[in-house]
């Protein structure tokens, strides 16, 4: 799992890209506060080395929770910046801050 950041000089927007090794997997998404955890919003593309890419534009300056959907199952990321707590998941969500 690997998050890579990309800042603009033109606008004050972080390109993040969201990747994932499942190479088993049908459908994977990332849902976090950035797209009000709608799995439709960011679906990740299947590479030919079964890791699933996605670019995503998050305003800068902030910090998003989020996690993986992967055929129905939640993931953090391990290479998250941080991690926080959710009582209504009742479990930890990924946190990246850009």
């Amino acid at each position: 799992m690997a998050i890579k950041k990309q800042y603009l000089k033109s606008k004050p927007v972080c390109k993040v890209t969201f990747s994932i090794e499942a190479e088993e997997a049908k459908k994977v998404s990332v849902v976090g506060s950035f797209n009000d955890w709608n799995d439709k919003k960011a679906p990740l593309k299947k590479l030919k080395s079964g890791v699933f890419k996605g670019t995503i534009d998050l305003e800068k300056d902030n910090a998003y929770e989020f996690r993986y959907l992967v055929d129905g199952n939640f993931v953090n990321d391990d290479a998250a910046d941080a991690y926080a707590w959710n009582d209504y998941a009742g479990a930890e969500n990924s946190v990246v801050n850009v």
